[in-house]
């Protein structure tokens, strides 16, 4: 077994493709009744799912609600792809909850957050 996807549920597919984006995601167009979105990713690679907050409820039978802790983690290439991506997050209108820092245990750290609040650690080694 192995992991295949991550999902998030999503209010705006469209907002929330162009966050994921930024962070180096590739999705296909959003249609006005797409309720469904998956990254464009080589095989093998573990795709990122974006489903339409109202469908994600109507399966589950509850709203769905980003978790206070669970994140992903988003490998960088160096300190300074840290530092670009969230200063795109930024420029975009996104929240950037822990600004990019040099952790204790030797990465260049950061901390954003979708439009719905599922949050995304970036890092690179030092």
């Amino acid at each position: 077994m192995k992991l295949d996807a991550v999902s998030v549920a999503s209010t705006n597919l469209e907002k929330t493709a162009r966050f994921y984006s930024l962070l180096g995601f590739m999705f296909p167009a959003v249609a006005r009744e797409t309720k469904h979105l998956e990254s464009i990713s080589p095989p093998g690679e573990v795709r990122l799912m974006i489903d339409d907050h109202a469908m994600v409820k109507s399966i589950m039978g509850r709203n769905p609600a980003a978790p206070a802790h669970s994140s992903f983690a988003i490998k960088c290439a160096s300190p300074r792809q840290v530092d670009a991506a969230v200063a795109a997050i930024h420029k975009a209108g996104f929240v950037v909850v822990t600004e990019p820092w040099d952790a204790f245990w030797g990465q260049r750290y950061a901390i954003v957050a979708d439009p719905d609040g599922y949050m995304s650690d970036l890092f690179a080694a030092l």
